[in-house]
């Protein structure tokens, strides 16, 4: 009977935690895996890679696949629905949009979205409420090519929660730390100048082309947590 991919991925796992395959340890080739496990070639192919992408197998051309010697657990993130965090937290969720409008970025912000200087993005201002209490200070640049002729209405919907829906993302990058509250963080969280925020700085592409780059400043006291 002819298994998934799933099945073979959790069957091969399974071997390599019994150190049926041990560290550094070549595996059967993916033609003899598909005969013993009675499935496409293929199939046997798409549970090898997740396992690659795991970090648990190292594939490499003409030298076969091995059983990785220091196995890493690679982590991988969403991106978070802002309205989905505040409501686990038990509490409702409103946003409000501060500023809407076409700018030149400064050229860190270009630079770092691969894209040429001058070229005019969409800046978006917003804050996002846990309650009656402001949550995030949100600062984003958008690129206007990845939404090409649509016409979102960023007053009634974050651009958070239509970018997910609407624009997946091939790769990007995120940094946390801790900085010091702007002026402008300030004056949208209610905290004095200088008071040190949780801030996350993610940035996305698709395929093609860069999508946002946005700055997220978290009222004082924001925890994260989450699982490895």
């Amino acid at each position: 009977m002819s298994r998934g991919w799933e099945t073979i991925r959790a069957d091969v796992l399974r071997r390599i935690q019994a150190r049926e395959w041990g560290p550094g340890a070549t595996i059967p080739t993916e033609e003899a895996l598909s005969r013993e496990f009675g499935c496409a070639r293929a199939t046997v192919s798409r549970a090898l890679r997740d396992l690659a992408a795991a970090g648990v197998l190292e594939r490499r051309r003409k030298a076969g696949t091995r059983v990785a010697l220091a196995p890493v657990r690679r982590a991988t993130l969403d991106i978070p629905l802002i309205r989905q965090e505040v409501e686990r937290r038990g509490q409702s969720y409103s946003y409000r949009l501060l500023r809407d409008a076409v700018e030149v970025p400064p050229l860190p912000v270009s630079l770092h979205l691969r894209l040429p200087p001058q070229v005019p993005l969409r800046r978006l201002i917003c804050l996002h409420f846990a309650g009656d209490q402001p949550f995030i200070h949100e600062d984003r640049w958008l690129n206007p090519a990845v939404i090409g002729g649509l016409r979102p209405d960023f007053a009634g919907q974050s651009a958070n929660a239509w970018l997910v829906a609407n624009v997946p993302f091939a790769s990007g990058d995120i940094t946390f730390c801790a900085e010091a509250a702007t002026a402008a963080d300030a004056a949208a969280l209610s905290v004095p100048v200088g008071t040190p925020l949780f801030v996350v700085d993610r940035t996305t592409w698709t395929a093609q082309a860069a999508i946002t780059r946005v700055r997220l400043a978290y009222a004082p006291g924001y925890r994260m947590h989450t699982t490895l």
